[in-house]
C-alpha cells in the first residue's frame, strides 16, 4: 500500500491498532441501536412468523368450516315441496319469498316461507332445504367452501400481519427521528453561540 492509498497517510494511526478500528463506532447513537434491533425484529416476524401465522390461522379456518360443513350437512336435508304462491317477488336476478308446502319423514304436512329462484311460480315442485325442526334453511356449507373460508382467512392474516409490520416500523422510525431532531435542536442551541463567535473575532 502506498503513501497516497494508506487510511492514516495524513498522520500516524490512532491508539490500539486494528483493535481499535474495530470497536464500537462513537458516532451511533442510542436511537440507531434500538432501529438496527427493530429491524432484525420485524425481518425475522416477516420471514418466520409471517408464514406461520398465515398456515395456522388458514388451517384453523378450514377446520373449523369443516367441521361446520359436517355438522350441518347431518342436521340438514332436502325436501321436495310444492309451491303455494309467491309472496314477493324482487326481480328476475334475484331469489323470490314463496310459501311452499311439503309432508315430512313422520308424515306431518308443513307449510313455511321458503326463497327460491326468481322463475318459480305456483304449483311448481321445488326442492328445500329443512333442519330438524322442520324448518326452512340454507344448503349447508360444503367442503369448497371450507377450503376457501381456510384460505380467505390465511390471507387476510398475511395481509393484516405484513401492514402491521410495515406499520410499527415506520410508526417507531417517526418517534425515532421526532427524538433524534429534538436532540440535534437542543445540542445546536448550546454550539451555536460558540460557533458563531468564532467569526465574530
Amino acid at each position: 500500500m502506498t503513501i497516497r492509498s494508506s487510511p492514516y497517510a495524513s498522520g500516524p494511526p490512532p491508539p490500539g491498532g486494528k483493535a481499535a478500528h474495530q470497536g464500537r463506532n462513537p458516532l451511533i447513537r442510542g436511537s440507531d441501536r434500538v432501529e438496527y434491533w427493530l429491524r432484525r425484529v420485524l425481518l425475522a416476524v416477516l420471514v418466520v412468523g409471517l408464514p406461520l401465522a398465515g398456515i395456522v390461522v388458514g388451517r384453523t379456518a378450514y377446520e373449523s368450516s369443516l367441521h361446520t360443513a359436517r355438522t350441518q350437512s347431518a342436521e340438514r336435508q332436502q325436501v321436495r315441496a310444492r309451491v303455494l304462491s309467491v309472496t314477493e317477488n324482487v326481480g328476475q336476478t334475484v331469489k323470490e319469498r314463496a310459501r311452499v308446502r311439503w309432508t315430512d319423514g313422520a308424515g306431518t304436512v308443513r307449510t313455511a316461507t321458503a326463497l327460491l329462484k326468481p322463475d318459480a311460480a305456483a304449483g311448481d315442485t321445488v326442492r328445500v332445504w329443512v333442519n330438524r325442526d322442520g324448518a326452512v334453511t340454507g344448503p349447508p356449507l360444503t367442503n369448497h367452501q371450507a377450503v376457501a373460508n381456510g384460505w380467505f382467512m390465511g390471507g387476510m392474516t398475511v395481509l393484516s400481519v405484513t401492514a402491521g409490520v410495515f406499520l410499527t416500523g415506520a410508526g417507531v422510525r417517526l418517534v425515532l427521528d421526532r427524538s433524534r431532531y429534538a436532540r440535534w435542536d437542543a445540542e445546536w442551541e448550546l454550539v451555536e453561540p460558540r460557533w458563531a463567535g468564532r467569526f465574530r473575532r
